[in-house]
């Protein structure tokens, strides 16, 4: 068993199983209220959830751990990951806790944690936090009975966030006009997003809206973008829009059903905030697997592109450190730092939604201002971990592709942060040379760590 609780991204692993255990989960309540609570003798922590069943014991472990040591914990039930990072801030709590396994499928769950500003912690806070949750000898001495926390549950939350994603949508615009598709992977969102849509005045085609537990990114979401691509060729409507199962990632369809990722929309965003003198520090922060396409667009424009680990968390983290207000994933984790702390993919759709409505242009002719460059990505099932450089075989095959490839193209192999995979990207000017190389290297991967 490992003895690390926290990855890139909280904690995450199979329901009922180390470390994602009732046990584990009442620690953390205990060691966040302990943590980031030390300032106030009342501290309060938001809780939120996405629509997996073991949602609901995680959920009151955490409350147990937070009561216990004093602190209060407000309940918002099922809500998209961005909206505890907004609602954090906006109700002054210490922290917020989303009990979420994101993209990943149902027996999967997860915790993460915002700090009071809404951002995830740095490793030193998780640290601490870790150290607390793994000491066998116990907490802190606890409070007195008459000392103990509240739970209470926050019944506005969803009005709140919705007016907060609302107001990110220029006032002086409507989506009146406009048929949406939308597919809320029976997720965090599967009840605020139709909402934001509507109110704003889009008509919707809603597919993913019917959780039950089991059916969160079962075929529907931004990691299947093609089921929402099928209802808008069927439908005829002017755009898609694919998010994940904490509502923190977004995939765009056009209306001729074609994907458009994380890159383009970057690309899209950067020029319409250029353009409106808004983007910040003369960059966009991406990550090693953005497309060099991206990184070809933005120079045409003279911005430069910050590449990042991959990972949200990274991509804010540059954001912060560089004082740039827009990055993202190739994934569809989109980060606009002038509305809010983390991804947010109906904040991500309204930002090009309004670039269509402004511009009067359809997402295709949007996302053919990026040229892509052929690139593909595999994953590969792993025993272990070990590093790169431990593996021979393996690191002398990507040295000797990337040095085929020369300036030609990009080899970027890494492990996923959550789960037990090796992720390989090729990158080339020509696609035949990428399923080639990757081909390959995904060969001597499996026999070396298969």
């Amino acid at each position: 068993m490992s003895t690390r609780l926290f990855g890139t991204d909280g904690v995450r692993g199979l329901a009922n199983a180390w470390p994602m255990t009732v046990e584990v989960a009442l620690g953390i309540g205990k060691a966040v209220a302990k943590v980031l609570g030390n300032t106030h003798p009342e501290p309060r922590i938001i809780i939120g959830k996405d629509t997996r069943l073991s949602g609901y014991m995680f959920e009151t472990a955490l409350v147990a751990g937070i009561c216990s040591m004093g602190a209060q914990a407000m309940l918002v039930g099922p809500m998209p990951t961005p909206a505890i990072a907004f609602l954090t801030r906006d109700m002054r709590a210490d922290a917020g806790i989303v009990i979420s396994a994101s993209h990943n499928p149902y027996h999967d769950n997860g915790i993460k944690i915002f700090g009071p500003e809404g951002f995830k912690l740095p490793d030193e806070l998780e640290s601490r936090i870790e150290a607390m949750v793994l000491d066998e000898s116990g907490q802190e001495l606890s409070p007195t009975p008459g000392k103990v926390g509240r739970a209470m549950r926050i019944d506005d939350a969803p009005g709140r966030y919705i007016v907060f994603i609302k107001n990110t949508f220029p006032a002086r615009l409507t989506l009146q006009g406009l048929h949406i598709a939308l597919d809320c992977a029976h997720g965090a969102a599967y009840k605020v997003g139709p909402l934001v849509l509507s109110e704003l005045g889009a008509r919707l085609t809603v597919i993913g809206d019917e959780p039950d537990g089991v059916n969160i990114n079962d075929g529907v979401g931004a990691l299947h973008p093609q089921a929402v691509a099928r209802v808008v060729k069927e439908t005829g409507a002017d755009v898609g829009l694919a998010l994940d199962g904490d509502g923190d990632r977004l995939i765009m369809v056009d209306e001729k059903g074609q994907i458009v990722d994380g890159d383009q929309v970057l690309a899209i965003c950067a020029e319409e905030l250029l353009r409106a003198g808004r983007l910040k520090g003369g960059g966009v922060v991406g990550t090693v697997m953005s497309n060099l396409g991206l990184e070809l667009f933005l120079a045409e424009r003279g911005v430069r592109l910050v590449r990042a680990k991959v990972g949200d968390r990274y991509v804010v983290e540059g954001m912060v450190e560089g004082g740039y207000n827009l990055g993202g994933e190739q994934s569809g984790h989109l980060v606009f730092l002038d509305h809010n702390t983390t991804g947010d993919g109906l904040l991500t759709a309204l930002q090009v939604l309004a670039v269509m409505v402004r511009s009067g242009k359809s997402l295709s002719e949007l996302a053919r201002m990026m040229p892509k460059l052929p690139q593909k990505l595999v994953n590969v099932a792993v025993k272990a971990k070990p590093p790169l450089e431990d593996v021979p075989e393996l690191a002398r095959a990507i040295q000797a592709q990337n040095q085929r490839l020369g300036k030609r193209g990009r080899v970027v192999v890494r492990y996923s942060g959550t789960e037990p995979k090796l992720r390989i990207m090729v990158e080339a000017e020509d696609e035949d040379l990428v399923e080639e190389v990757i081909g390959e290297l995904k060969s001597v991967a499996e026999r070396e760590l298969g």
